[in-house]
């Protein structure tokens, strides 16, 4: 099969260390779990982690799209329930549709770091048969999937580069669209191949009719950790994971001994704290708990 073109606590996106950024950064690799991603729809929002250290090009190359901005009004053109939601693809603006312009394809990282099998709930790169043809489609696997896309034979196998640590329930709606027959009146998939082009042969669609409101939109975004002075001391700030508990820690030195600043609850909405008593070193993390 070819794809068409193309635990669970502790995690935290980013470290700062106070009046050096640059050297905290730095310092702070090792000490980092996954980078967080969150995936919004209308059914509600998905919590990513990605594999950064394992992965290290996969992961990249999806955050270069993410902070390209060219993954904003992001669509899903495929999807095939029990196998997978496709997308990174195609843009929808002033109805119209367009192709993501793509970067460079890269290395398929199938057989690098630790390997991760294409069970439910995972992202992996789309490609051709080409082996290192992956450059922005994406997909989220909606069944275990492993006898076919975990086989080198099959276009070298299909690195898995994340995993949904939350959300799984929207993923549940998603695979449950069912095929359009003419008769249903939403969440269904649909041949608009011949209006849209030949990727669109399993296109979902919330209600059967091409309206720029009935495409399944996918927005995706960083938690977008940052750390800045402020008058009274310094203040993190960060996009919280919708749904879960958002935590904020700090800490003195190295290995790091975390201390809770603040516990709170996402609603998806960008957060800010100010620590009152940021010295001139002082380690940060946000990190969630589901």
């Amino acid at each position: 099969m070819t794809m068409h073109t193309e635990t669970r606590r502790n995690r935290f996106r980013k470290l700062g260390f106070a009046g050096m950024i640059g050297l905290a950064l730095v310092l702070a690799i090792p000490l980092r779990a996954g980078t967080l991603v969150q995936i919004r729809t209308v059914f509600g929002d998905l919590q990513v982690e990605l594999y950064d250290r394992d992965k290290p090009v996969t992961v990249r190359n999806f955050i270069n799209y993410i902070q390209s901005g060219r993954y904003q009004n992001n669509i899903s053109h495929r999807l095939v329930p029990g196998f997978v939601v496709q997308a990174g693809g195609f843009t929808l603006t002033t109805n119209i549709v367009s192709a993501i312009p793509t970067f460079a394809a890269i290395t398929n990282e199938f057989g690098v770091g630790k390997f991760y099998s294409n069970v439910y709930g995972t992202l992996a790169m789309a490609k051709t048969s080409d082996p290192n043809s992956a450059t922005s489609q994406f997909f989220i696997n909606l069944a275990d999937n492993s006898a076919s896309l975990d086989s080198t034979n099959n276009s070298g196998g299909f690195t898995v580069f994340g995993h949904v640590i939350a959300g799984t329930n929207v993923l549940n709606v998603i695979n449950n669209f069912q095929n359009y027959t003419g008769t249903q009146t939403s969440n269904l998939v649909a041949n608009v191949s011949g209006t849209l082009g030949g990727n669109f042969t399993t296109c979902p669609l919330l209600a059967p009719s091409l309206a720029t409101t009935n495409f399944l939109y996918l927005n995706i975004t960083l938690l977008q950790v940052t750390l800045q002075p402020v008058t009274g001391g310094r203040q993190i700030a960060w996009n919280s994971a919708s749904g879960l508990t958002n935590i904020v820690e700090f800490s003195t030195n190295l290995p790091p001994v975390w201390t809770p600043l603040l516990t709170t609850n996402g609603n998806g909405a960008r957060m800010t704290i100010v620590d009152p008593a940021a010295g001139n070193r002082r380690f940060y993390r946000v990190r969630v708990a589901n």
